[in-house]
This record gives structure tokens, sequence and C-alpha cells, in this order.
């Protein structure tokens, strides 16, 4: 949610600033037409100046949601530099070969010879000299020192008529060029200024919330009732099945060393956190008869990734809190599959007749804001309330 607030933020700074700069022609060319009353609105300058910005609005739509994101977001510095050099070459190359050919660039006869016109007046005489002669003579033997060969140099390259000078980057086109890179840095700029800042606020409240986790995790996870009804379920074994009480006993110790000593921590083996469900699971069986068919698929051999601790447990504890009916046969499925980087979790349980509604949901809402803060929107959460049946799917990254 935040995310998408700053994008609608940095998006409004670019439309604020397109707007006023197509808008600055109109107001140019209004100042002027009201300061000199013999010129007349034009929008045919405007247009032009709107088509070459046009030009650079569609590079920088094209920098903004292609090319920069590699850089700010996804840090692949090599190919987003290529990327904008080949881009940046194109530009040039455009610039360059789509300049008007002006009047100047014609050849120097066609410059000086121009045709009559019957409508233009006659300038009129200049009186001759009578000082110097019409025709006048030079001598023989004029010499020019310092230059003996002076009749013999060559005369300037005269271009023929349909050539043009080779391609040269003018003064224009390097204003161009420079307008381009600085409109790149700047869209980079802002867009990492806005990537910096929330990674700071999601930093913020991630160790405010870890704080505040950490307690949660011994009040509500591992509850007072969970502890009042494995006790007893031991106290019974004690005396039925010592060594599985002792084993009990086990179970729940491990269980404790995991939430005390684990459970502050950013991340944990992910075999260390399959571990402490299959304690749990079996802790919860010690309570349920055989009408309960408890599945527990875990993959034996973990890769060698980590987890946020104690990140799935909320939606065990809800299947076995919610999903138990003591009048008909119930069922718990809970299934989990790490590939490519990514956990793939899912819990499927039936629903008890009357659930107990005196949670409300509030530790599913923990556990959704904690997805947010640890992985914004790489993740994916799935929950389907059907009239029998409760499933939860769960991806995020490991680590």
């Amino acid at each position: 949610m935040r995310l998408m607030k700053q994008s609608r933020q940095e998006t409004l700074i670019y439309l604020a600033a397109w707007v006023v700069l197509f808008a600055a022609p109109l107001l140019s060319l209004y100042v002027r037409t009201v300061n000199d009353p013999t010129l007349v609105f034009n929008w045919a300058e405007v247009f032009i100046v709107w088509r070459k910005f046009a030009l650079f609005l569609a590079l920088f739509l094209v920098h903004n949601y292609l090319l920069a994101p590699l850089l700010v977001y996804k840090y692949r510095r090599v190919v987003y530099f290529s990327i904008v050099a080949v881009v940046i070459a194109l530009f040039t190359v455009y610039q360059c070969t789509s300049r008007p050919e002006r009047p100047d660039r014609r050849p120097p006869h066609e410059r000086l010879e121009r045709p009559d016109n019957p409508d233009r007046p006659e300038l009129p005489d200049i009186p001759e000299n009578p000082g110097i002669p019409e025709n006048p003579e030079l001598p023989e033997n004029l010499e020019f020192p310092g230059d003996p060969d002076f009749d013999e140099r060559p005369l300037p390259p005269r271009f023929e008529e349909g050539h043009r000078p080779p391609l040269i980057i003018g003064e224009h086109d390097i204003l161009a060029i420079v307008v381009l890179i600085l409109m790149f840095g700047v869209n980079v700029g802002i867009k990492g200024y806005f990537r910096s800042r929330h990674d700071r606020q999601r930093l913020s409240e991630l160790e405010h919330e870890n704080l505040e986790q950490q307690l949660e995790y011994l009040r509500y996870q591992i509850n007072p009732h969970f502890f009042m009804n494995t006790l007893n379920n031991i106290h019974a074994l004690v005396d039925i099945d010592p060594v599985k009480a002792k084993d009990t006993i086990v179970e729940l110790s491990k269980m404790m060393r995991f939430v005390l000593y684990e459970g502050n921590k950013q991340g944990v083996p992910l075999s260390r956190e399959f571990d402490f469900i299959r304690h749990y699971v079996a802790l919860m069986q010690l309570r349920f008869t055989d009408k309960v068919k408890i599945s527990l698929d875990l993959p034996q051999m973990a890769p060698d990734r980590q987890i946020p601790p104690l990140i799935l447990i909320t939606f065990i504890e809800n299947a076995f809190k919610h999903g138990v009916s003591y009048k008909h046969d119930s069922f718990i499925t809970i299934k989990a599959v790490a590939e490519a980087g990514r956990l793939q979790f899912e819990c499927r349980n039936t629903k008890a007749e009357q659930p107990n509604q005196e949670k409300g949901g509030v530790g599913l809402r923990n556990v959704r804001q904690r997805l947010d803060l640890l992985f914004d929107d790489n993740y994916t959460l799935r929950i389907q309330d059907e009239a029998e049946i409760y499933s939860v799917e769960l991806e995020i990254p490991l680590t």
C-alpha cells in the first residue's frame, strides 16, 4: 500500500513537470503577442516545439517504466548503462540526420546568383569615381612580396548541386543530447529517492514490529492454553506410557528452546523451522482421537536457505483451533515445498460447527502485516473460507 502511494506521488511529480514544460511555449508566445501588437498568435510555432518535446516525452516514458527500474529496483547496472548508451547513440544519429537544410548550406554560386525580380525596385546608380579608370591595367612586372605563388593557390572546394556537407554535430544537437542525459539522470535520482525513503520507512517499522512480535510470540503463538493442555497430556501419560511421556517432555523443551533463542532473529534455517512445526503437531496430536486425520508433509532434506522464524505456525495453530469438530470426522493437511528459492506452504482444514470467534482474526491480521514488512509485494497469500473447508496458500522467497 505504501509503495503504491509513493508511486502515485512520483507520477504526480513527473506529470506536473511535463505539463509545465508543454505549457511554456503557449505562455511565451502569448506574452510576445501581448507586448508586440504586430505579432499574431501562431499555433504552428507551438506545434513545432511540441513535436520536439514529444520525442523527449517518449524517451522519458521508456526510461521511466522500462530502463530505470533495472537500475533502481533490480540493480542490473551493466544492462542499464548498456541500453542507455545505445538509446543515446540512436538519438544522436537521429538528431544529426534530421536537421533541416538551411539556405546558407547551399553552394556559393547558388547564393550569389539570384533570379531577377521585375517587381523589385531598382537601386539608384552610383556615380563613377572619375579618379579611378574603368578598366585599370596592372603592370606586367607586378609582384606580391612574400607569396610568389599567389596566382597558383587552389580555390576553396565547392559542393556540387544536391550535395550537403558531411555529418557534423552542431551546437543544437549537443544541447539536445545533454538535455536527454540530464533528463535520464533526474529520472533515476527521483526514483532512487522514493526507493530509499520507502526502504528507510520499512526498516524502521520492521525494527519496531520485531520488538512487538517477540512478545507476541511468547504470549500468543505458544499460549498458556497450549501449555496447560500439553502438561495435562503428559501427566496422563506418566502412568500409561512413561516412555512416551518422557518423549513428549523432550518435544516441549525443544519447542521452548526454539522460541526463546531463535524467535528474535531475522532468519533461521528452513530445517529448524520445519522441526519446530513437527514438534508442535506431535504435541497437538496427543489431544485428539483418530477422528481427526492429521497429514504433515514437510521435506526431510530442506535446502540450505533461511526463513523468518515462526512465520508459518500462525496458520497451523489456527487450523487446530478452528478446524477440529467433535461431532464428525475432521482433517488437517499441512504441506510445504521448497524449490527455486521460494517456499510454497499450504494448510487445509475442516471447519467446526461453531468456530471460536475469540481470536477475531487478530493472528491472521498480524501475520499479514508482518509479511508486508518482510517481503513487501514479493509474496502471495491466498485464503479461501468456504462452507466446510478453510485453506491457506502462502508463497514467500527464501534467503
